[in-house]
């Protein structure tokens, strides 16, 4: 339960995250407002960091070198968000995004890619993607 409810609010933050830096990419650029996102999102977590501490700092070492860039892609994310938001609108840009994540976790899934359990998917899988896919095509029109 508790982690749909955190998928719900990331779901809705990342919408309003959407919305607010398409107003900020308008005032001061795209990359900018990317740069800013980036920076405060950083600042608020080490708050968060240091009154949680769930973890030490030092266990960086574990992780894998290449996955250290998942942050660096957070400023593809916004930049492409926002100029999605500015051309199709926020509907059809989450809708698109939700379908693109769709597919990436698929593949993933799927091939077991990234050390995660492979998962076999099966025809109301199929069914799902290819209602959402009709329903931005749907909403397009």
């Amino acid at each position: 339960m508790r982690g749909a409810l955190f998928a719900i609010l990331g779901g809705a933050f990342i919408t309003l995250q959407g919305v607010a830096n398409t107003q900020i990419s308008q005032s001061i650029g795209t990359w900018q407002a990317a740069a800013l996102t980036q920076f405060t999102g950083f600042i608020v977590a080490l708050i968060i960091l240091l009154f949680m501490r769930d973890g030490k700092l030092q266990d960086y070492k574990q992780v894998k070198p290449w996955y250290l860039f998942g942050g660096a892609f957070a400023a593809i994310i916004i930049f492409s968000n926002v100029k999605a938001i500015e051309e199709i609108g926020v509907t059809i840009s989450i809708a698109a995004l939700l379908i693109a994540q769709l597919g990436v976790t698929f593949a993933i899934d799927s091939n077991g890619w990234f050390g995660v359990a492979k998962q076999r998917m099966r025809l109301p899988q199929f069914i799902g993607i290819g209602m959402m896919i009709a329903g931005v095509v749907i909403l397009s029109v």
